[in-house]
């Protein structure tokens, strides 16, 4: 599978089916991120790659609601960096630009291996912490949860999520996300479309 396969087929399935988790998945997940462009090569991203059956139970309470589904999962990836592991240029900060693009790629090495690696944001930040040990000066910036896609729809989705599994959700057009030369757009609010 090529790049371009991969970004077309990703996507965030809800209805996970189990995968075994091996040190090896993890090992190729963590060098695609590894491998990946940062600032100055300050690699600012850490992850903490839950598995472990106890752990992942805790970690269920820290999700929010709305995100009951993601207990199907067979592992959670907690995204992780702060501001001082990374460029601070007057006032522009790229530890999460850079975190995230490490973690994207770290997600399209998951789609080519067949695997759902869905971000989430719905959780409890100081949850997580307590939890996985992470200090307070620590952003955890997403959970990434991994699993394959189900066969079956679960239950426990609701109607808009269970629309979302069975068709991509839509996307904006290119006209109001580029532009050439300089920005001619206006303010588009969020969730517009």
């Amino acid at each position: 599978m090529n790049v371009h396969d991969a970004i077309r087929q990703r996507r965030a399935y809800r209805s996970l089916a189990p995968v075994e988790i091996t040190a090896e998945l993890i090992d190729d997940l963590v060098d695609s991120a590894r491998l990946f462009c940062s600032c100055f090569n300050n690699q600012p991203w850490r992850y903490v790659f839950v598995y472990d059956k106890d752990v992942l139970k805790n970690m269920h309470e820290a999700l929010s609601q709305g995100n009951e589904w993601a207990r199907s999962g067979s592992m959670i990836i907690a995204v992780l960096s702060k501001p001082e592991l990374d460029c601070q240029i007057h006032d522009r900060q790229y530890y999460q630009f850079d975190t995230g693009m490490a973690t994207a790629a770290m997600i399209l090495r998951a789609t080519e291996l067949g695997l759902v690696a869905h971000p989430i944001a719905g959780y409890s930040p100081k949850k997580v912490r307590a939890i996985l040990n992470i200090p307070d000066d620590m952003a955890v910036i997403a959970l990434v949860i991994v699993g394959k896609k189900a066969e079956t729809m679960d239950p426990i989705l609701s109607e808009q999520q269970i629309k979302a599994e069975k068709e991509r959700p839509a996307r904006r057009p290119s006209d109001q996300i580029s532009f050439h030369n300089k920005y001619t757009g206006q303010n588009v609010n969020k969730g517009e479309k």
